[in-house]
């Protein structure tokens, strides 16, 4: 819960702006520290529905008094979001805390034929605590004629346009501050958005720098870099050479998330929601597909909740389960629509697919794990260092080509990374397993079905893992097996055909919605809760 928060906004004619975030926090059990996750990726809207892709950059990170992570630059060119993580994982406090979050924004003014916008969220949605005071104070650029009437509050859920009536505004000496009111409470999925319209050319458009636009590098130079990254995956990062043997069924003690994780090293959406047809297998829940019941209807997904996970569950799986029905924290619910997590669930999927990541590690070599990080860095500011040094020595043109590769680098980095002997044994099994999925036959399904009739039930979440749901499950039409009794069809009676399609076109609908994020939209009309720059949230670690 955040006692209170106090955010500064200072506008500079420069075409940024620095922000003060201040938080009064008292944990009631022991944590580490907070995060702070900033959205910069955004689609704009205008009036006449053209569409921008807009991408903030968050620079000059400060946080007095603590330790903390933040990407580097060429990271956060990469990546939709910018993440401040503080604290220390080797250090935990508990009861009152205080913390100050500085940094600047750049490119997040939206600029019309005859003004300029500032829209920010001074608190967005996904924040996983209750706000029960928030201060915030707005400092335009000096010597602007600016009134009451050109600033504006919005809180409430996405999408609210009625002006908030939850805050006292002032404008004083050129300032807007606006304070809570008394019994004021602001919760997840809950935004406050500011929206300060300024005269046109008070503020300089921000444009982008792309330095290696004008730099290049000659292709010794660059063929020196690829073979150097390719030693260190050599020695450091390639696998071990593992002996695959078929296997009819996955790993012990492995689901079908961290099977999905394992068999290529990364933390894919459709991992996490392999889960779902697991809980349906462990009679954890049960789905039912609604189909389309009219011209303008959209078929949807609910789930039903039977009972809780089981108190061993890892931590990215209670993530996900709580995430949808539920939990602890709030109230339980019974029966989701799996529409209803649309753009408000990417938040959660993000943190549980961090926590995927960080459990899956006892597979892997970590000292492997060191070496990529201090690849990452080495490339970039190799990167940087030889596009000064090329530019120079080889001119313009020969510079460019760093571009693509130094990209490339990046992006195979992720690949730095070595299993240990358990990691291995794993590795093996899984694609034994996967390889059965691929090429079974069905005499030998015949065999495993009358071992075990639920058979089918129990794997079909790792074929989901694998991306081969569908393969796996044609497999199955032809042998009189029936669909699993925790999946239904409000069309009525389903056979094996049926199931695999609904099913299949459920899972991939599942998916959007989960990662599906608001886009903003600006205009010369109004504004709305959370319609802003500046989405994200925050919690504690």
């Amino acid at each position: 819960m955040v006692d209170e928060a106090k955010i500064e906004v200072h506008i500079s004619e420069k075409g940024y702006f620095d922000v003060v975030e201040k938080y009064d926090i008292t944990f009631t059990e022991e944590k580490h520290g907070i995060y702070r996750d900033i959205l910069t990726k955004y689609t704009l809207t205008d009036s006449e529905g053209n569409q921008e892709k807009r991408k903030i950059e968050i620079r000059n990170v400060e946080v007095p008094g603590h330790k903390f992570d933040s990407p580097f630059d060429f990271v956060q060119k990469m990546e939709d979001w910018f993440s401040i993580k503080i604290g220390d994982e080797k250090v935990t406090v508990i009861g009152p805390q205080h913390y100050e979050i500085r940094y600047r924004v750049y490119n997040a003014f939206l600029f019309e034929e005859s003004q300029v916008q500032f829209y920010w969220n001074v608190k967005p949605d996904g924040w996983n605590a209750d706000f029960n005071k928030l201060e915030f104070s707005i400092h335009p650029p000096e010597n602007l004629d600016l009134n009451p009437d050109d600033f504006f509050v919005y809180s409430g859920e996405r999408g609210t346009s009625k002006e908030s009536d939850e805050f006292v505004v002032v404008l004083n000496n050129g300032v807007f501050t606006g304070n809570s009111v008394s019994g004021f409470n602001s919760k997840l999925g809950e935004n406050v958005t500011v929206l300060l319209k300024l005269p046109k050319d008070s503020i300089a458009e921000y444009k982008p720098l792309f330095p290696f636009w004008t730099n290049y590098g000659w292709v010794i130079i660059i063929g020196g870099l690829l073979t150097a990254f390719y030693w260190v995956w050599n020695k450091f990062g390639k696998d071990d050479k593992v002996v695959a043997t078929i296997s009819y069924f996955p790993p012990k003690g492995i689901d079908s998330a961290m099977a999905g994780f394992l068999i290529d090293d990364r933390s894919d959406i459709q991992d996490l929601v392999s889960l779902i047809p697991s809980w349906g297998s462990r009679g954890l829940i049960k789905i039912e597909q609604i189909d389309k019941s009219g011209f303008f209807s959209k078929a949807d997904t609910k789930l039903i909740w039977l009972k809780p996970l089981p108190e061993d569950a890892p931590d990215y799986e209670v993530k996900m389960f709580e995430g949808i029905f539920g939990g602890k924290d709030g109230l339980q619910k019974q029966e989701v629509l799996i529409s209803s997590l649309k753009n408000t669930f990417y938040t959660t999927i993000k943190s549980a697919s961090d926590k995927l990541k960080s459990e899956a590690q006892i597979y892997y070599d970590p000292k492997a794990r060191k070496i990529k990080n201090q690849t990452i860095v080495g490339v970039i500011l190799g990167s940087i260092i030889l596009f000064v040094i090329i530019m120079f020595v080889w001119g313009f043109f020969q510079a460019l080509a760093l571009l693509p590769v130094a990209i490339f680098l990046l992006i195979m980095s992720p690949y730095l990374v070595k299993k240990n002997s358990k990691g291995n044994e794993a590795l093996s099994d899984l694609k034994g397993f996967k390889q059965f999925v691929k090429v079974a036959e069905e005499n030998r399904l015949k065999m495993l079905i009358q071992e075990d009739p639920s058979y089918f039930e129990s794997t079909l979440a790792y074929a989901l893992a694998f991306g081969m749901f569908n393969q796996w499950a044609k497999k199955f039409e032809a042998l009189n097996v029936q669909p699993p009794n925790w999946y239904s069809s409000t069309s009525g009676v389903m056979t094996m055909n049926s199931f695999t399609n609904s099913f299949s076109s459920s899972m991939k609908s599942t998916q959007s919605s989960m990662i599906s994020s608001p886009s903003s939209s600006g205009g010369s009309g109004g504004g709305s809760s959370g319609g802003g720059f500046g989405g994200g949230g925050g919690g504690s670690w």
